[in-house]
């Protein structure tokens, strides 16, 4: 299972590098807040590959 973080897009700016290789190597899920509400969400590849595969 992966782990959930949040992450406002000032701070994903500053720590983008930190972020990926969260994502790549923990398998770590990002969301991506603006003002705190979820904009976006940075996934590990296999997580947005099965989505695609589901038709999501």
């Amino acid at each position: 299972m992966t782990e959930t973080n949040e992450i406002s897009v000032v701070d994903l700016r500053k720590n983008l590098a930190d972020v990926l290789n969260d994502t790549a190597v923990q398998g770590k899920t990002f969301y991506v807040t603006r003002n705190g509400r979820r904009i976006a969400a940075i996934v590990p590849v296999p997580v947005a590959e099965h989505s695609e595969q589901a038709g999501g």
